[in-house]
């Protein structure tokens, strides 16, 4: 009985492996709306356009992302370099969050990918089987940074180790790893299927 109950286990084990790479190889990251153009304000005040730059390279980087499935999404097309777009959209979950949630507001929430003994997990262990879940967990971080920032004051300050940054300096420098990244994702993209342009 115990040994049918373990083989059981096993081919249970198996299946839902196997289930889960199916579906790692039918998911195709899905279209995002964003405007051609850069963000539509242009003379507004200082909050709402920073704001609109960060949801406009959020959308950049999905936008880089739509259309491929998990494998090319993990695939490292630009060797030596270990990026990937799946481990961009992995490496800014943790960085937003980190910024906002957790240095900015104090939230107790974990790390998604860095650990102590794998500071680049994010790029490093990325698997094609878990990259619709990556996406989400992207999206959903974005949505809890958001609600983080809802009253925040550019000239609030707050302690990152031991200097003094404002909530000025945190969103800028949001923006400035998106941009970064966005040029690596292009550079990606173009190496996988040919498409370029922003």
């Amino acid at each position: 009985m115990g040994r049918d109950l373990l083989s059981l286990a096993r081919q249970l084990t198996a299946e839902q492996t196997a289930q889960k790479g199916t579906a790692a190889v039918t998911w195709i990251a899905p279209d995002v709306e964003r405007s051609e153009d850069y963000p539509e304000r242009r003379n507004d005040p200082e909050q709402e356009m920073l704001r609109d730059w960060l949801d406009w390279h959020r959308a950049t980087l999905l936008r880089k992302c739509a259309g491929l499935d998990a494998a090319q999404l993990a695939t490292r097309a630009v060797p030596p370099s270990n990026l990937s777009l799946l481990g961009l959209v992995r490496h800014m979950s943790d960085t937003e969050r980190g910024w906002v949630r957790q240095f900015y507001r104090g939230e107790q929430v974990p790390d998604l990918y860095y650990r102590p003994d794998a500071p680049d997990a994010d790029f490093e262990e990325i698997d094609p089987a878990d990259a619709e879940e990556d996406y989400e967990r992207y999206r959903a971080e974005c949505q809890a940074v958001d609600a983080a920032l809802q009253g925040a004051k550019l000239d609030e300050t707050f302690a990152f180790f031991e200097k003094t940054i404002s909530v000025r300096w945190m969103w800028q420098h949001l923006v400035e790893e998106y941009a970064r990244h966005n040029g690596h994702a292009d550079l990606i993209r173009e190496a996988i299927d040919g498409s370029a342009g922003a």
